[in-house]
């Protein structure tokens, strides 16, 4: 009888494992219809031959990163729209938000996750459907948030080679300089003209793609990331800005909060930049006219007395934002550029803004996907 009940369970737990296993390795692709409509917000100065700066603040959800190709269409359409408005030339630097790349973290996954309705169940369905991963993640995982770094490194190696060649794909397509967001990868590093990742820590990095589709320089990784000591990120210890050269200029990228500190203009400068892209990135919906929550950093600079609470978190940002601001900056034009869009229950805020003269020039719509263009 002993024997019996023995085979019974064991076949039983065979077949359970053996459905799992099923369950998990299938990707059904639903349909979505996507919204691949963008309004030019702001177009700032007149045409000539040094080029522009062209800022794309889309609008996304997780659905529209159910596959890399689901993705371009949406991202390829804004640049189309673009390129119908004659905006788009050699001398182009394309600017995306922040974390834009991150997202890839659930491209090929079940519709369960897509249809989650808290960040925290479509987290779970990502660990469920992928439990190979997620155990090999979770035990090379680092820092206080062992779990939000697993679901970050999980997937990591894909995530890379899917950044490339979407954003990379999109600015030789479209034969632009394109600054493709930001994306949180292990010790990320260019390799012979290929997006690596290493086993190190995850750090928040842009990538600079040219006309041709490869990397320009080194992955830029973010020095002063927000809610550093809650999430998984690291910052960048070397504390090293890149500046590139663009058929419009020199290029030094800001990712996010980075833009806050006076420092880092200085760095720039020194460089000889000539333009500042800053990909950006802000949560709760709401959030750009509510309080400002000051450093969320375990560094704030000396020369800064704005304290949280003084102003909204719309104002900060254009107060903290030195770009083009003499003599905080020395750079001819820069960009601002927000992520929108709702991930389950993470809503967006932040509005996009162009710097140009000592002014900025902003989108006082919020709604939809946006256009902003300064011609320098």
């Amino acid at each position: 009888m002993r024997k019996l009940l023995y085979l019974i369970f064991s076949m039983a737990l065979i077949a359970a494992l053996s459905t799992y296993a099923m369950w998990a390795a299938d990707r059904p692709v639903g349909h979505y219809l996507s919204d691949l409509r963008i309004n030019l917000a702001v177009d700032q100065g007149k045409p000539a031959d040094r080029g522009n700066l062209l800022g794309i603040q889309p609008e996304l959800f997780p659905t529209d990163y159910q596959s890399p190709e689901r993705l371009h269409r949406k991202l390829a359409a804004y640049l189309q729209k673009a390129r119908d408005q004659g905006l788009l030339s050699e001398k182009t630097v394309v600017v995306l938000p922040e974390h834009v790349g991150t997202w890839l973290m659930v491209a090929g996954e079940k519709d369960e996750l897509y249809q989650a309705t808290t960040f925290k169940e479509a987290m779970n369905w990502l660990a469920v459907s992928n439990p190979v991963k997620f155990l090999r993640a979770i035990i090379s995982a680092k820092g206080e948030s062992r779990l939000d770094d697993a679901h970050l490194r999980m997937k990591a190696k894909g995530m890379a080679k899917d950044y490339q060649a979407l954003f990379g794909g999109l600015a030789k397509e479209f034969h632009v300089t394109l600054v493709a967001g930001s994306i949180v990868l292990p010790d990320p590093s260019v390799i012979d003209g290929t997006l690596k990742i290493g086993s190190g820590a995850l750090y928040n990095s842009s990538v600079v793609f040219g006309q041709d589709g490869l990397p320009i320089g080194q992955p830029q990784r973010q020095m002063y990331p927000m809610f550093e000591k809650k999430i998984a990120f690291k910052a960048n210890g070397e504390l090293t800005l890149n500046v590139v050269d663009t058929p419009a200029g020199r290029l030094g990228v800001l990712i996010g909060s980075d833009s806050w500190y006076p420092n880092n203009y200085r760095k720039l400068d020194n460089q000889g930049a000539q333009l500042v892209a800053v990909p950006a990135f802000v949560v709760g919906r709401g959030t750009w006219d509510q309080p400002w929550r000051g450093f969320q950093s375990s560094s704030v600079p000396d020369t800064v007395t704005l304290k949280s609470g003084e102003l909204s978190e719309a104002q900060a940002w254009h107060r903290l934002t030195l770009t083009t601001q003499a003599p905080g900056s020395q750079a001819i034009a820069g960009i601002s550029v927000f992520l929108r869009g709702q991930f389950w229950d993470q809503g967006s805020a932040g509005q996009s803004f162009l710097s140009s003269n000592g002014q900025q020039f902003a989108d006082g719509n919020a709604r939809g996907a946006r256009l902003l263009n300064l011609w320098l």
